[in-house]
């Protein structure tokens, strides 16, 4: 089933018919009185400088605190599956948060374990499938590292993950994350993980006995939304299996319906025994999970790993909820419609800026010529129109799944627009 959308596509940028409550009235001062300032004055330097300030959405649209309005397909980086302001989310979220918000991990709940019966049928887990519930992706990544440490057995002792990846920012995820660059001013890494290239050859050359596990991003995001080689994870679930190591799948990005299938690895089909999910699972509330599958889901034992927070009934009754929502509207196949449209669209623009485009679903790359990807991206919310440069040669464009006709058509006109108003030469 695929969805239009009815939401405006007027131009943007725009004022908005019926302007935010002003700044005065919330006990704030407008933005042109430092709110940009202000924001860089209290948060960490982690944090590089706001490009807007936003203040309320609904569905692919938001808008800032002065009134303009923009078209959103960056989607919170492949959070925001529903869409800004869902009904769905706002209406699951008042009414647990008016029932209970959190009990320690004494005890259970309906909504987490709905919710992980609900991904062990997703996922394929099967019988012996077992969900770890943290609060996000690197949370889940630092499951996934925990679990391949406890396969060290029998001289397996090496942990493998490839170049270019990227899994999160904690000091396990930081490990098996493939950019120097980010682990440089962090070093010692956590000891065992080798990165190797992402081509078939690399992984025949690379495992045998001594590996615990393979771990591996099936397009990777950060890195400018790259697939992985034609088939890569066919052989990568056969070495693993012949030589005794776990396949461990990071579909924190590539999961929930993204790539027009619920999982990436489902178009391979292949079943990994380990994926890591979060980002768009709860529509914006935070949280993730690790699902293990067969006999990876008997290696983490009770005092293993935990979580405070992690599988709360607020941020499991939503998750479930959205989940629920994607499957009733069959998001996901048109995930897989509206990809091959606006790939359609981008491609159809004709312009020498762009040189490639990749990916599959609602997750697409866009190559750009000479280094200008920050710049076309920069000009692009000028025109209202929010998409991310991960790189230099590289645009990433992953909206809500519920976009529809509208949508596209507003993405259309405005990439165009953008497009021909840059400069021939970069600036």
């Amino acid at each position: 089933m695929t969805q239009t959308s009815t939401t405006d596509t007027s131009h943007a940028v725009e004022p908005v018919d019926d302007p935010p409550i002003a700044d005065e009235a919330l006990g704030r001062r407008p933005l042109a009185d430092g709110l940009s300032a202000r924001h860089g004055a209290a948060l960490m330097r982690t944090l590089s400088t706001p490009l807007a300030v936003l203040e309320r959405g609904e569905g692919a649209w938001v808008w800032d605190v002065d009134g303009n309005r923009y078209l959103d397909f960056l989607a919170g980086i492949a959070v925001n599956s529903l869409g800004h302001a869902s009904p769905i989310v706002a209406e699951v979220a008042a009414r647990q948060a008016a029932t209970l918000v959190h009990v320690s991990n004494y005890f259970a709940t309906p909504s987490q374990v709905a919710l992980a019966e609900r991904l062990i049928r997703l996922t394929g887990a099967g019988e012996n499938g077992r969900v770890y519930f943290g609060n996000s992706g690197a949370e889940a990544m630092e499951a996934a590292f925990k679990l391949a440490r406890r396969n060290f057995v029998d001289g397996r002792h090496r942990i493998l993950a490839l170049h270019n990846s990227f899994h999160g920012r904690t000091m396990g995820a930081l490990a098996l994350t493939g950019k120097p660059s980010l682990q440089d001013p962090f070093r010692p890494m956590v000891a065992g993980v080798d990165h190797i290239d992402s081509t078939i050859a690399a992984l025949e050359e690379s495992i045998d006995d001594s590996v615990a596990a393979l771990v591996l991003e099936p397009i990777k995001g950060e890195a400018g939304v790259l697939p992985l080689p034609e088939g890569f994870l066919v052989r990568a679930r056969e070495l693993t299996r012949q030589h005794g190591a776990l396949l461990i799948i990071d579909e924190i990005q590539t999961g929930v319906g993204r790539t027009g299938a619920w999982f990436a690895y489902q178009h391979d089909g292949v079943v990994p025994d380990a994926v890591a999910i979060a980002k768009g699972i709860a529509g914006g509330i935070p949280i993730g999970a690790l699902v293990t599958i067969g006999a990876a889901s008997d290696l983490l034992i009770r005092g293993d790993h935990g979580s405070t927070f992690g599988g709360n009934p607020f941020a499991t009754a939503v998750a479930d909820a959205v989940l629920e929502e994607i499957e009733r509207a069959g998001l996901v196949q048109n995930a897989a419609v509206r990809g091959e449209q606006l790939r359609e669209v981008i491609e159809g623009i004709g312009s020498p800026l762009i040189t490639e485009v990749r990916g599959r679903g609602l997750m697409i790359g866009v190559g750009v010529a000479d280094g200008r990807a920050a710049e076309l991206a920069d000009a692009a919310l000028q025109h209202g129109l929010i998409i991310n440069a991960p790189n230099s040669d590289s645009l990433r464009i992953v909206p809500p799944l519920m976009i529809g006709d509208d949508e596209i058509a507003a993405f259309a006109e405005l990439f165009r627009q953008t497009l021909a108003d840059l400069p021939e030469s970069a600036s």
